[in-house]
């Protein structure tokens, strides 16, 4: 009755019942909702009676629950129809309509109680928990009269079939209770109202009938002949109450002659006293048929499309554990590379290991050679500039698909807001305004993320320019370098001393604690967890993910140890610098006698702080390339779902503004304005008018038609009808009878039936008189001579009246022109009428016959 779409088969049933599983399965993994996955089902009311005014009731809303609960709906209304199509004349299709009826009620039981909850809106009539309360009571009515009809096949025990029908039409009665409330009784099909009372009745008589049976077994007889009456009475009711519906004639009749039989009996053998209806005891009853919500999933041939995809609270949980992951991450290398810089900067103000390594004075000191050659590799000046121009590039891409997305958000918001103001409160979708709100803020961050870049690019612009030099003169060849050098008188004595071999223990321990802290940094950024299967465990043992706990204990496992080696490192770079320290100032005062070697230290330390400032460079410049790349997927989907966001915001309004313009046009036009006083039909100044003298009866013409009183003048509001003027039918001439013998109904457009020839005088006075002049009189028009009904004419027309002093001739002025066939016309036509009427004209003007079906 409800799923118009689909075939009334079990196959069109699994269809449904696997869609429905696999929406449950997906609620957690692909959220549909407004603010969410923005997906708009649309659904027509079941019970629509579609008209022209009223147009189509339907409902249009971007919820997952709200599809949920229209498929549920249709599956159980499926499920009653299959039941109902079911041959109820075998045993097993007697069992598949119980189990279907019982499914089909519990299922809009079930939404009964759901359904406001999940739409949070006003719902579509047939989605009213008064509609859904009524319709499973009806599918549990059937339920209950299939359990009744396996009864009597299977021959059962009468006292337990008139339990079963009992309770059969103690389900009836509440269904119609429910069916007939005020609010909803007109939305059902016309005849399911009928059915239900019919079914009630009659099966409070078959219940009757076989407790009369029950009653019989007990030699009660006078209680027998009380049901059987009681049950005949019943059907006569119900067949009273379901008119053409009624389908219990052959259990009619069976009780009609099982009464007749016990009342024979009882009269000449038994003579029982039969007793009152009410002193009845009562029939029992057997409430077999229950609700029944199926368990999921629905189907039992369900398989997940979306089984590798996780739930969305698993989902989060595993973004926030990453989140606490690159936390400890960030903050772990951070310390070491904070650390490293520190002691970088150190040596670089020292000059080491640069000093012990230039006691000749005219030499490159090999660490400096060592650096210049890495700085060369890595392509110098050359790919510094490079990649600090193609930042701006980069920047600019993702500022222009930031700002793409801000548009679209406005123009639609600004559009919505046009047609709110335009149409008012007929404009009833959800504001933009609280559907963008995520947008606008995942936008606004993003906004801020790029400013912030902004400001870091600047600062490296700002570092490469103070070292720019330095690292320009690296880049050349070893000739070059040791020529720009300044020369320095050497220092050779102080290669074997002891201060010398102490600073260069010390450099060996600063490179080893660099190395390890390459290898840590790595362990740390590779570190891998597996946490989706725990999270999923944790979801499916308690329903819910306690992530913290879940988290915590994981990453200190993993990270303790390392976290335990960054802060030995960094505790014994402070050691080691606070020797470094002592150790450099003996080696500065056993060389503080040769002072030309202070330019060229000077050199070598701003060579070094170069070299050290390329590094730094070049790893801020790879990260800012990578943060930027990274970016532009995350704003291209963030483009990608406000245009999806738009295009659905679009294709509601252009839904929304054809439901309006519907509206519109179907609205009815409202009332005219009243007209002044004046402008009415009422006559001003009528006291000084004078009033007609009246009119004197007219003159006797025949026996036939003698006026008693003289004619009356149609009302001015009420202008007589063309129709009706003329002369009567003839005497033979009636109403065309419809089917049945009733007086068929004439159209609108059909002129007025006439009156019989020979009708008395009243029916005279009451006929309207001819127009003047063959017109119709406008309002409030006196005409200025008296005016006369027609004579009546006889039955044939006769151009020559008796009643005429004068008698025209045929025609009058020039005679007639001949008529000549035109070329090529056929000559076979009958000889032209010349004169009125035609021979075989019939006599009067009586009217055609309504043709009716």
């Amino acid at each position: 009755m409800i799923a118009k779409s689909v075939d009334r088969h079990e196959s069109a049933l699994e269809v449904l019942l696997r869609y429905y599983d696999q929406l449950v399965t997906i609620e957690n993994k692909l959220p549909v909702s407004e603010n969410q996955i923005r997906v708009q089902f649309k659904w027509r009311d079941a019970f629509d009676k579609e008209s022209l005014f009223s147009g189509r009731r339907t409902l249009a809303i971007a919820s997952g629950l709200y599809e949920k609960v229209c498929i549920l709906f249709n599956i159980a209304a499926l499920q009653s129809q299959i039941a109902a199509t079911q041959n109820h004349d075998s045993d097993e299709g007697l069992k598949v309509s119980v189990r279907l009826f019982q499914q089909s009620a519990g299922i809009f039981g079930h939404l009964k109680d759901i359904v406001l909850s999940h739409i949070q809106q006003d719902p579509t009539p047939d989605l009213n928990p008064d509609t859904l309360a009524a319709i499973s009571a009806l599918m549990l009515a059937q339920a209950q009269e299939s359990f009744y009809r396996k009864a009597t096949a299977d021959k059962m025990k009468e006292a337990m079939i008139a339990k079963l029908a009992y309770q059969c039409s103690d389900l009836y009665a509440d269904a119609m209770k429910l069916l007939q409330l005020q609010t909803i009784k007109e939305l059902w099909p016309r005849e399911w109202i009928p059915v239900a009372v019919m079914k009630q009745a009659a099966f409070h008589a078959l219940a009757e009938y076989y407790q009369s049976v029950v009653a019989q077994q007990k030699k009660l007889y006078g209680e027998e002949i009380a049901r059987l009456q009681h049950a005949d009475e019943l059907m006569k009711a119900s067949q009273t109450r379901g008119s053409g519906s009624f389908c219990f004639r052959a259990e009619h009749n069976r009780i009609l002659r099982a009464l007749e039989a016990a009342k024979k009996d009882n009269d000449f053998i038994y003579h029982d006293k039969v007793p009152d209806t009410k002193s009845l005891p009562p029939i029992g009853k057997a409430p077999v048929a229950k609700p029944i919500f199926p368990s999921s999933p629905l189907s039992s041939n369900f398989i997940d499309l979306f089984e590798k995809l996780v739930p969305l609270p698993v989902h989060e949980a595993m973004v926030s554990f990453e989140n606490r992951k690159n936390q400890i991450i960030n903050q772990e290398c951070g310390r070491l590379k904070e650390a490293t810089q520190l002691l970088n900067g150190v040596l670089a103000s020292l000059n080491l290991p640069a000093a012990i390594e230039d006691l000749s004075g005219d030499s490159v000191p090999t660490s400096l050679l060592e650096k210049a050659q890495q700085l060369r590799d890595g392509g110098g000046v050359t790919a510094l500039n490079k990649m600090m121009q193609d930042l701006p590039e980069l920047l600019e891409r993702n500022r222009e698909i930031l700002n793409e997305s801000s548009k679209m958000l406005d123009e639609e918001a600004n559009c919505d807001s046009q047609l709110r103001e335009q149409f008012k409160e007929r404009w009833t979708r959800t504001p933009s305004q609280k559907l963008t709100g995520p947008m606008r803020s995942e936008a606004t961050k993003y906004r801020q993320i790029l400013n912030n870049a902004i400001q870091a690019d600047k600062i490296v612009q700002e570092k490469f320019n103070k070292h720019k030099e330095a690292i320009m003169l690296l880049t050349k060849p070893e000739e070059e370098l040791r020529s720009a050098l300044p020369s320095a008188n050497p220092t050779a004595a102080l290669k074997d001393s002891s201060v010398v071999q102490e600073l260069r223990k010390l450099m060996e321990e600063v490179e080893t604690i660099k190395a390890e802290r390459e290898v840590t940094e790595k362990e740390i950024r590779d570190a891998t967890f597996d946490m989706s299967s725990k999270f999923m465990h944790a979801m499916a043992q308690d329903g819910l993910i306690n992530e913290e706990s879940l988290a915590v204990p994981e990453l200190n496992k993993y990270f303790g140890p390392l976290l335990g080696q960054v802060s030995d490192s960094v505790s014994r770079q402070e050691a080691i610098l606070n020797k470094i320290q002592t150790a450099n100032s003996e080696f500065c005062k056993a060389k503080a006698s040769n002072q030309s070697a202070g330019k060229r230290e000077a050199m070598l330390k701003d060579l070094a702080a170069g070299f050290d400032m390329y590094i730094e460079l070049t790893d801020n410049l790879k990260e800012g390339t990578k943060f930027y790349n990274d970016l532009t997927p995350l704003l291209l989907r963030l483009q990608n779902k406000i245009s999806d966001f738009c295009f659905a915001r679009k294709t509601e309004k252009e839904e929304l503004l054809a439901d309006l313009s519907k509206d519109i046009v179907n609205q009815p036009t409202q009332q005219p304005p009243q007209a002044p006083k004046y402008q009415q039909n009422s006559t001003l100044n009528t006291s000084d008018k004078k009033t007609p003298p009246p009119r004197p009866p007219p003159p006797t013409v025949s026996q036939a038609y003698t006026p008693s009183a003289p004619p009356s003048i149609p009302s001015t509001s009420e202008p007589t009808a063309p129709g009706q003027v003329g002369g009567p039918p003839p005497s033979g001439a009636s109403p065309p009878v419809a089917p049945g013998g009733g007086i068929a109904p004439v159209a609108a457009s059909a002129p007025a039936p006439q009156p019989q020839a020979g009708a008395t005088s009243s029916n005279s006075a009451q006929q309207p008189p001819p127009p003047y002049y063959g017109g119709q009189q406008p309002p409030n028009w006196n005409a200025p001579y008296p005016v006369y009904n027609m004579m009546p004419m006889p039955s044939g027309y006769n151009p020559c009246n008796p009643y005429m002093s004068y008698c025209p001739p045929s025609f009058q002025g020039y005679p007639p022109q001949p008529q000549y066939p035109y070329p090529g016309q056929t000559t076979q036509y009958p000889p032209q009428q010349t004169s009125f009427p035609p021979p075989n004209y019939p006599a009067g003007f009586s009217q055609q016959p309504q043709q009716w079906p």
